[in-house]
């Protein structure tokens, strides 16, 4: 993280200076001029913030580097700690991580949405606590908030967390960190999703970057029978960049990862930003690059243990998926294109997609809520609520996809898409 007034202010201590990462069109570069490509994992040891621990940040960066490793996603963290340790440790490892605005109860709910002055608060807290480190490669607003057509109707409400997590950012003079969105692979949502967080022409409003939790490439398959070309075709000089925030199907096993030479490979490196791993820590999904000890009882209990796994010590590599990954990342060095001979004015703009199509419920460019605004369907006019806190029951991160065998830990409960206007009405959460 290099030193900088802000940094100075906030009395951020490090001296090993990793470059700052911005998005211009749909890609990402270094302050170097540098294309930057993700070779990420998706890091988080327990559901509590696993950048506090500075001795077990220095033990798995240390093994993230020799795996290859120049990022990590964290889905929860906790703006009140201590995180200079571990985030000098990962700069100096050379790796950015990516982190989580939203947190258990801050969630926005897939059915019943709403965006309020709690919710923008605590994700404001997020950034306060983060935006010191120049190593931070971006922001996400959520994480599969959406994963059928007929909760397409928080759409709006990703939107608006976006444009005032940016508005927030920009107003605080803030460095412009990349905020975006990180997407379930559900076929028939897709496209049009990843089309309205980036139509309307209105930059504040849209997402600066667009990612997937895809599992749809299973070895031992081939480009063309994996759907990632469906998926490049739908990519096809995207808006803004993007990558992919979770993949690596387990089934049948072992991961070979055959995935990572096609996204960094001529069908697709034009287009694509990179992909990260799910996951670190080996759980009962078996989708661990590593464990920190045996197997143990669903009840056992001790230090670090938690759920029948231990989640600190010693990163020991799972094989042969560590292995596998560390063999196919050390083929892959993208050098991409210079800032200085880059035009983003050759990537699409993208129609705001209408009704019906798929189940799909929002009708184009609708104004998106303000904040304090909740949504009411089928209303004649908008009604005034009081404003109430409702949590949402705690999750875990897990990779979920239409595709893929990987479990859904949040279990999210659709609507009947003809309970659910097509015209949305937002009523003020005061």
């Amino acid at each position: 993280m290099k030193a900088s007034i802000l940094s100075a202010v906030v009395g951020a201590a490090v001296t090993h200076a990793l470059p700052t990462i911005e998005a211009v069109g749909n890609k990402f570069f270094t302050s170097k001029g540098d294309q930057f490509f993700l070779k990420g994992i998706a890091y988080q040891l327990t559901p509590a913030d696993p950048l506090i621990d500075t001795e077990q940040c220095k033990r798995d960066a240390a093994l993230m580097e020799k795996l290859g490793a120049n990022s990590i996603r964290v889905y929860h963290v906790d703006p009140s700690a201590d995180h200079d340790g571990c985030m000098e440790v990962f700069d100096k490892a050379g790796i950015y991580p990516l982190i989580d605005l939203d947190t258990f109860d801050t969630y926005i709910l897939p059915n019943d949405p709403w965006w309020n002055q709690t919710q923008h608060d605590r994700y404001a807290e997020v950034m306060d606590a983060f935006i010191k480190y120049d190593n931070v490669l971006g922001f996400f607003v959520g994480n599969e908030i959406i994963i059928q057509a007929d909760q397409s109707q928080a759409a709006p409400y990703i939107k608006a967390a976006t444009r005032d997590m940016k508005a927030y950012r920009d107003k605080k003079g803030y460095r412009k960190v990349p905020i975006g969105y990180s997407a379930a692979d559900i076929a028939e949502l897709r496209p049009m999703l990843q089309d309205y967080l980036t139509c309307g022409g209105n930059s504040s409003e849209n997402v600066d970057f667009f990612a997937l939790n895809s599992y749809e490439w299973c070895d031992p398959t081939k480009y063309a029978e994996s759907g990632y070309a469906n998926l490049q075709r739908m990519a096809k000089d995207f808006p803004v960049p993007i990558f992919f925030s979770e993949t690596g199907c387990n089934v049948p096993g072992p991961r070979l990862f055959g995935d990572q030479p096609a996204i960094f490979g001529p069908e697709m490196i034009n287009d694509w930003s990179g992909a990260l791993i799910y996951e670190w820590i080996e759980e009962e999904n078996h989708y661990g690059l590593i464990s920190y000890g045996p197997k143990l009882e669903p009840t056992a209990t001790g230090a670090n243990i938690e759920g029948g796994f231990t989640r600190a010590g010693t990163p020991t590599p799972v094989l042969p998926d560590f292995t596998n990954l560390q063999s196919q990342w050390a083929t892959i060095t993208p050098t991409g294109v210079k800032r200085s001979d880059y035009d983003p004015k050759h990537v699409s703009t993208r129609a705001c997609p209408t009704s019906g199509i798929q189940g799909w419920l929002i009708n184009g460019n609708v104004a998106l809520p303000t904040l304090g605004q909740t949504l009411t369907t089928n209303a004649p006019k908008p009604t005034v609520t009081e404003e109430a806190e409702v949590s949402q029951p705690a999750g875990s991160a897990s990779p979920t996809s239409t595709k893929n065998p990987a479990p859904m830990n949040k279990e999210l409960t659709g609507m009947s898409a003809g309970l659910v206007g097509v015209m949305l009405f937002f009523t003020f959460w005061l």
